[in-house]
């Protein structure tokens, strides 16, 4: 078989998924089946992988799939519970005064509060949030779509508290051979996801420093009555100091506390700072800026549901109160990290199978206490004495979380295990490489040293077309290694640009947009959003790709895999 048709058939899972999920526009539930039993068909009939190699690899899988719904769990348990609480409602409201200029409410409103929720959130919450909070303060639903897609940018490789890599990067290699082979150079495994996690976040603070200034020229430009970009340029000096106050902290904590706090702490910090900067008029025009009157607005803007707008005067709690879960979240997990003993504690509690059905190095397990899951609910049951709930609003937040787990948890049965599938193709009857290996070859071949360019773009594309920065960094991430080992460049730095490209691509996930579009009743109008949003889009991608190229031939950066 030549390398040219090994790489076909070993992309053809991912092909088959991009024509139905993009061409044909089949939903996720009823594509992934069929795309797993293509990715299962090939590793047995043209690899010819034992029956037995695949089903241990479809276990492997489900357990992987149990941690990550884990993980959405107690996220969107925790969003829930402070939904029915009231404190989503106290936090809105305490934005709303802050400042009549619109390109200064999109700043703190949508990027800071936004990175904020996709810190403790992720999975398409921040738009899900922000968009139905911006209509209620006066913006139209389709502005309010574009601006809640582009939060779905420089955050979300750390969203859900760091899901993307500590699920997406972890679980998307060969987890046993690299931990085996960093061992025998003096390294580990923990010592290369935090190389992984330090060059995302330094990648993403340079490029998304950028990003709110880029916010409020898409604002000015498609939905200002003048449609300039100039309107959007002029707040160019509080934009960037809006961009800085996030993405300083923001590079700091993913360098020197990991993957969980990045987002998370960078909001916090930067809405501490710009907020009262905002307050006093720093740096921010003397013009204030809105839109036409609404009846002058084309149809188009319109959605069909219109947010009551939050009243201070119908807090049910104070605002400290309202976001003590969050800092709660943010300190534990932190505590849960930095100091051995809690970590052993929270590791202790472990539940996994290894060497699954005999097969060697197909092993996995799930820690629920030491997961975020965990540590995400532990404080949904302190918020309903903190906040004095009623026990049925915290069940009736448990269940709405069920409800989205069930969707969520169909897809990523089937998902999941199709990559662990093509990650354990390697042992196989027909002495062939494995299929991530086989794709990486021939992509290396045919792009040569100018592919870390074009990683980024991989990645998103892997993002646009599963809805997800986890999934695509699950399906990706050991082609992009073994890319960058046929190229004899740092895996480290394939890795950090596959993560960012996800995060990028989630801008144009057309399963995002289709989910924010329905908080505000403006479903029916994606591809105008996406027509609006792929101008950032490609705009990320590109800077990625350039500083891809500064690393890997400029500063010439290295990994403990290197040489090997």
């Amino acid at each position: 078989m030549s390398p040219g048709i090994q790489a076909l058939l070993a992309g053809t899972p991912i092909i088959v998924a991009a024509v139905l999920l993009v061409g044909l526009q089949w939903p996720a539930r009823r594509a992934m089946p069929i795309v797993y039993l293509t990715a299962a068909g090939i590793a047995l009939f043209f690899w010819e992988m034992s029956f037995n190699r695949v089903l241990a690899s479809t276990i492997q899988g489900f357990i992987v799939t149990v941690a990550v719904l884990w993980i959405i769990f107690g996220a969107i348990m925790l969003l829930n519970t402070l939904q029915n609480s009231g404190a989503i409602s106290t936090i809105r409201a305490g934005f709303t005064n802050i400042s009549p200029d619109r390109r200064v409410q999109v700043l703190i409103l949508a990027w800071l509060f936004g990175c904020f929720i996709e810190g403790a959130s992720g999975f398409g919450t921040p738009a899900a949030i922000a968009a139905p909070l911006l209509v209620a303060i006066g913006f139209p639903a389709l502005g309010a779509i574009m601006v809640g897609m582009m939060i779905q940018s420089t955050p979300v490789s750390f969203g859900a508290v760091g899901t993307p890599i500590i699920i997406g990067v972890t679980n998307g290699l060969d987890h046993i051979a690299i931990g085996n082979q960093l061992t025998a150079t003096g390294s580990s495994w923990e010592a290369f996801v935090q190389i992984i996690t330090s060059e995302v976040a330094i990648g993403h603070a340079i490029v998304g420093t950028l990003m709110p200034l880029l916010m409020v020229m898409m604002l000015t430009r498609f939905f200002g009555k003048n449609k300039s970009w100039k309107e959007g340029l002029a707040m160019a000096p509080f934009a960037l100091f809006t961009g800085l106050a996030f993405a300083v902290p923001y590079a700091l904590t993913g360098i020197f506390l990991g993957p969980e706090f990045p987002s998370l702490i960078g909001a916090l910090f930067g809405m501490a700072i710009v907020v009262p900067a905002a307050r006093k008029g720093f740096l921010t025009p003397k013009t204030v800026w809105d839109f036409a009157p609404q009846e002058e607005w084309p149809k188009a803007w319109f959605g069909t549901i219109t947010p009551k707008k939050p009243s201070l005067d119908e807090r049910k709690i104070s605002l400290p109160m309202a976001w003590t879960p969050y800092i709660l979240v943010a300190l534990i997990l932190v505590a849960s990290r930095v100091f051995p003993a809690l970590k052993s504690a929270l590791l202790s509690l472990s539940f996994g199978w290894r060497n699954i059905l005999g097969e060697a190095g197909v092993s996995s397990s799930i820690e629920p206490l030491y997961l975020p899951g965990g540590i995400l609910l532990f404080v949904c049951v302190l918020t309903l004495f903190l906040h004095r709930m009623k026990f049925s609003q915290f069940t009736a937040a448990a269940g709405s979380a069920g409800k989205t787990l069930l969707g969520a948890g169909f897809v990523l049965m089937f998902t999941i295990p199709m990559v662990r599938i093509l990650i354990n193709s390697g042992i196989n009857g027909a002495d062939l490489v494995s299929m991530p290996v086989a794709m990486a070859d021939y992509v290396a071949v045919t792009f040569g040293s100018v592919y870390p360019f074009f990683a980024p773009t991989v990645g998103g594309l892997g993002a646009f077309i599963a809805g997800s920065n986890t999934v695509s960094n699950m399906m990706l991430s050991q082609f992009q290694l073994e890319v960058a080992n046929a190229l004899s460049v740092s895996g480290a730095v394939m890795l950090s640009l596959q993560a960012m490209g996800a995060a990028a691509g989630n801008m144009i996930a057309i399963h995002n947009v289709v989910a924010a579009s329905a908080t505000v009743g403006l479903l029916g109008q994606e591809g105008r959003t996406i027509r609006m949003t792929i101008i950032p889009t490609t705009f990320y991608l590109i800077a990625l790709g350039i500083l891809g190229l500064v690393a890997v031939y400029v500063l010439g950066l290295t990994d403990p895999l290197m040489g090997l």
